[in-house]
């Protein structure tokens, strides 16, 4: 299945979850927001969510500024 990632399509088998997903695409580090398809996902439930096919994912760096 494919599943877009900040942009980038990626294929992944079918019931990978959104951890799973994060990792391959090296994007799992703290400090960040993700959202599928424009809902967030909480850091604690990336592992029992399952994406489906054209999902699009969206991970979001905290940023601080002053």
């Amino acid at each position: 299945m494919r599943v877009e990632i900040n942009g980038e399509t990626h294929e992944f088998t079918t019931g990978t979850t959104l951890l799973a997903a994060l990792e391959t695409a090296a994007t799992t580090r703290p400090g960040v927001a993700v959202a599928v398809n424009g809902e967030v996902v909480r850091r604690a439930d990336w592992p029992d969510h399952v994406l489906d096919d054209g999902a699009s994912v969206e991970v979001l760096a905290a940023v601080q500024g002053g």
